[in-house]
């Protein structure tokens, strides 16, 4: 993790309401992601990180701030080759894919900007579907025709088409069932292995996300509140917030569960003010001037 491959510069997205006020959605955030690696990013419902996560991908646009690729900015036109190199997968799979279209027609589709020869496009999309751990027969079915946790295998093959160099996965797991979630989220770690990109992967599941990162993200009210490597922030957590959501995980352990304390957040106060200051080194928490 010597390279910045991606830098987030004070990104704001506001959302103007039929009352007349300004929502933050995002309000000013900043952060790097290094060459192989994984950032996790976590936040209650509402936080940003999904609004994030669509800006970055070019699905939304930003009202203010800058974001660099591989070290040149990012404009309102992104280049073929930008928009081969980062891919997002949504939560939901039946939303990302078209139901009118067959699973080797969406890779298909997703295939269109290398403007492949079709003997080359169909060895492809074979290779996408093992990659994902589908048969080839696969191809021939349509999105109805298929499991979830397939559609969702669909989902992240067609994010891979392109070899990206940028794979966001928003809550990529949170709609499938206990059961094939584990199987989605270690499919995710072979590929990443493999293809050797970059991941930022947003979810609410804590103990997901301590599995899977390098490092770790915390947004709260459209701001970063907590940033640093995993497991030094899941063991020294500094801001309120991220201490709140800690508490919430679940152990195993019966007596650890009991003589545990969960504050809620009026009694602690949470504040999303103030200034990001480094506790210890690549930790950063938020704090009052």
């Amino acid at each position: 993790m010597t390279d910045k491959l991606l830098r987030v510069r004070d990104i704001k997205k506001y959302f103007k309401l039929p009352s007349g006020k300004i929502l933050k959605a995002v309000d000013g955030v900043s952060f790097n992601v290094y060459d192989n690696e994984t950032v996790g990013i976590i936040g209650e419902s509402g936080c940003g990180k999904s609004t994030l996560a669509r800006i970055i991908s070019g699905a939304t646009e930003a009202t203010d701030g800058e974001i660099y690729f591989k070290g040149e900015q990012i404009g309102k036109k992104r280049s073929r080759e930008l928009c081969q190199s980062i891919h997002l997968v949504f939560q939901d799979s039946d939303g990302a894919l078209n139901p009118r279209m067959s699973i080797y027609e969406s890779l298909s589709e997703a295939l269109s900007l290398l403007d492949m020869k079709e003997e080359l496009q169909k060895d492809r999309i074979k290779k996408l579907l093992h990659s994902v751990g589908l048969e080839e027969r696969y191809g021939l079915s349509f999105p109805e025709e298929i499991s979830g946790g397939q559609r969702q295998r669909v989902a992240v093959a067609r994010a891979l088409a392109m070899h990206p160099k940028l794979l966001i996965a928003d809550e990529p797991i949170a709609s499938l069932d206990v059961s094939v979630q584990a199987q989605i989220l270690n499919l995710l770690l072979d590929v990443k292995e493999k293809e050797k990109f970059s991941m930022i992967f947003i979810a609410h599941d804590l103990a997901v996300v301590r599995h899977i990162s390098n490092r770790t993200i915390v947004m709260y009210k459209g701001v970063i509140v907590e940033e640093g490597p995993t497991e030094e922030l899941f063991l020294h957590p500094g801001h309120d917030y991220t201490k709140i959501l800690l508490a919430s995980i679940l152990y195993p352990d019966p007596e650890r569960e009991r003589n545990k304390k969960i504050s809620c957040m009026e009694n602690l106060q949470v504040s999303h003010e103030g200034v990001l200051r480094e506790v210890s080194p690549g930790h950063w928490v938020r704090m009052k001037e």
